[in-house]
């Protein structure tokens, strides 16, 4: 792999696990760190994660990949998406672009996929960060339930954009509410996501969870974020109680945020990465 300019993230494509894997690639530190993206219609690597790129790349090798399924990552069978397609194939990508552990960011369903690899692949990562994030089991909420079951159209991508967002002024700008719904309608796009989300989604919901005793014994150092006021992952019932099951945890809340952590906060929020990352306690 080539390192690339720290203020640039470069598009790029590889072959994991036989499907081709569309990521970004930015920085060229000796740190590297992972940032996996959530679940959303429309959602990559490029929607979640461009404001907070150019600054985790000034000191970290950063790579964000389009989980399979979502961006212009290959799209598989509807019968292969599942926890297993996913992060197995997050777990080769890591193998791929990094030596030995790095650091794993994960916003909700892409803090699952965090959560599940610590599980299984501990060696592969120093520091979990999760924000939003799904890992426990609950009943399913109005805001997620609207997310996954999401049929195109302009004003339900504005409605989707209110619920992710504390400033409903996200949803009147009228350019993000037609990026965000035009990559929604892509045609592989949408087949891919009805395919996941669509039809089964406190099962889906509930596939993503890590049993209790599971969750206990991820020793790595994680911190999470969660917004206080984010309407699709409920606090209560999420970070509140992962936080008390991750052994060696710490969770930061911000008021006056929703699910959009990384976007409604975005300098704190690489602030207090980038403090946890260069804590070596």
């Amino acid at each position: 792999m080539t390192a690339t300019d720290n203020k640039q993230a470069a598009e790029k494509s590889m072959k994991v696990n036989g499907i081709e894997t569309n990521y970004l690639e930015a920085g060229s530190g000796t740190e590297t760190m992972i940032l996996i993206h959530g679940s959303g219609p429309g959602v990559s690597a490029f929607a979640n994660w461009r404001l907070v790129l150019p600054r985790l790349s000034e000191s970290l090798h950063v790579f964000a990949p389009d989980v399979v399924g979502f961006g212009k990552t290959e799209k598989v069978s509807k019968e292969e998406y599942g926890l297993d397609t996913w992060v197995n194939h997050l777990i080769g990508f890591i193998e791929e672009v990094a030596d030995g552990p790095v650091y794993l960011v994960g916003n909700s369903f892409g803090g699952a996929m965090a959560l599940h690899i610590a599980d299984r692949r501990p060696d592969l990562v120093k520091k979990l960060i999760l924000m939003g994030s799904v890992g426990v089991k609950y009943e399913i909420t109005h805001g997620l339930d609207k997310v996954w079951g999401y049929d195109p159209s302009i004003e339900n991508m504005r409605e989707l954009i209110e619920l992710f967002s504390y400033d409903q002024a996200a949803a009147k700008n009228e350019e993000l509410v037609r990026l965000r719904y035009e990559a929604s309608t892509e045609p592989e796009s949408e087949e891919a996501f009805r395919s996941m989300f669509y039809d089964n989604r406190q099962e889906r919901l509930n596939e993503l969870s890590l049993p209790e005793e599971r969750l206990k014994n991820i020793e790595v150092e994680t911190l999470l974020f969660h917004g206080m006021n984010d309407q699709v992952i409920p606090i209560e019932e999420t970070s509140y109680k992962m936080v008390q099951l991750l052994p060696n945890s710490a969770l930061h809340i911000f008021n006056k945020c929703g699910h959009w952590t990384q976007i409604e906060k975005t300098d704190p929020f690489i602030d207090h990465i980038l403090a946890f990352v260069e804590d070596k306690k």
